[in-house]
């Protein structure tokens, strides 16, 4: 039996007979080269389909219908291949709306996600524009570059109050700072980052938030909202030591160990030693946090203090003063400790935010930092599919330690 011939059949046929033909395929690339040509016949084609659908009849059938074409109108499209001039058929009812082409669009589909795409690789709008120009030959202005941007917007709200998982064992928090005109001024906002591991090790940003100030007021707010999306439980929150972190996780998520990160601890313990005393202090720094126990920790600190607190007595009092937070991950298994001792992970995504926002030097407004972050997770995200590192041991102990909570 015959196999019936399919259109992907006959596409390979007709670009047989166009190769067999002769044709310059040398060109078939250049700017008015015979993939652009192909395009234009492509798509005036569709849309004298599209045309014969509406009116009931082909180009050149008679009929009855009071409704007729009424010649052509020329359109600019901008494609993947570059500008074309596409003849549009009309109709004298002026009821003819082309599926393909909509009216008054002016760019086939896929070229507003290559703008998004380079928007959220910290393009400006200007650079965008240049971009567009250099690939495709096309003018674009950049308040038609800042409109689809701004498509995103009612996703960005919507993610930003999408449901969450109930619990998460370990969960992030971290900032960065930007800068943003405001009052006709240009002033640094810190914007904050939540980062939440769920049950199956995969990462994910749970929220973000943009403050001049932070504070236990501030993260209550913040917490608060994470609870209402449907966040009940987090086992472990690791942070630097935000102000006002430690009360708000208090009063949301009383059940909650609270780590503080031992990396930014080192660099807050290091900010005013000379430099000549950097290596030894270091080095006299890491058996308080390579300790097995909390004991054989509290004992390298005391040892530490004896030999620094003459030159450097603020830094052994810092490490006393937040101990209880700081030594949290002693309690956890190897596997674990590596994973939650410090803010590495989202410190990891906040470092890709830094190289996007860089770009940008100052934000129009808030709007533009949330757009240009949302479209960056977008993008990470499809890269996180895989739990992290050691996750299958660190689930077994949580498993344990939190049986009825998670």
């Amino acid at each position: 039996m015959k196999r019936k011939e399919t259109p992907k059949d006959g596409i390979s046929k007709a670009i047989d007979v166009l190769i067999d033909s002769g044709v310059d395929l040398s060109t078939l690339f250049d700017q008015g080269g015979l993939l652009k040509q192909l395009s234009k016949r492509l798509v005036e084609k569709a849309l004298e389909s599209e045309m014969d659908s509406h009116l009931g009849y082909n180009k050149h059938a008679r009929s009855d219908s009071e409704n007729a074409r009424n010649g052509l109108s020329s359109k600019q499209v901008i494609t993947d291949h570059g500008v074309i001039s596409v003849e549009v058929p009309r109709d004298r009812s002026s009821t003819f709306e082309p599926v393909l082409l909509p009216k008054r669009q002016t760019r086939i589909p896929g070229l507003d996600d290559k703008i998004l795409s380079l928007y959220a690789k910290g393009m400006s709008l200007s650079d965008i524009q240049v971009q567009i120009q250099e690939l495709y030959g096309a003018e674009v202005s950049e308040s038609l570059i800042s409109n689809i941007t701004d498509s995103v917007i009612e996703d960005v709200k919507i993610w930003q109050n999408r449901p969450l998982e109930s619990v998460y064992p370990i969960v992030f928090f971290d900032c960065f700072v930007v800068k943003v005109r405001q009052d006709k001024r240009i002033i640094n906002k810190a914007v904050y980052v939540a980062l939440g591991i769920d049950r199956s090790g995969i990462k994910d940003v749970l929220g973000l938030w943009m403050s001049e100030n932070e504070g236990a007021k501030f993260w209550l707010g913040n917490l608060t909202e994470l609870k209402n999306r449907g966040m009940n439980d987090m086992l472990i929150a690791c942070t630097d030591n935000l102000p006002g972190m430690s009360e708000a996780i208090a009063a949301v998520y009383p059940k909650t160990d609270h780590q503080l990160c031992i990396i930014h601890q080192i660099r807050n313990s290091l900010q005013y030693v000379s430099y000549k005393h950097r290596k030894e202090l270091v080095a006299d720094l890491k058996p308080i946090y390579t300790a097995v126990t909390q004991e054989e920790a509290l004992m390298a600190l005391e040892t530490f203090a004896t030999k620094w607190d003459k030159q450097y007595p603020q830094i052994a009092k810092s490490w006393y003063a937040n101990w209880d937070n700081l030594m949290i991950f002693l309690q956890y298994p190897n596997a674990i400790r590596r994973v939650i001792y410090t803010t590495n992970a989202v410190e990891s995504v906040n470092s890709q935010f830094r190289r996007v926002t860089k770009n940008k030097r100052v934000f129009p407004n808030d709007i533009a930092v949330f757009k240009t972050l949302y479209l960056t997770i977008n993008y990470m995200t499809r890269k996180w599919t895989t739990p992290i590192h050691n996750w299958s041991e660190a689930m077994a102990h949580f498993l344990i330690k939190f049986e009825n909570r998670i």
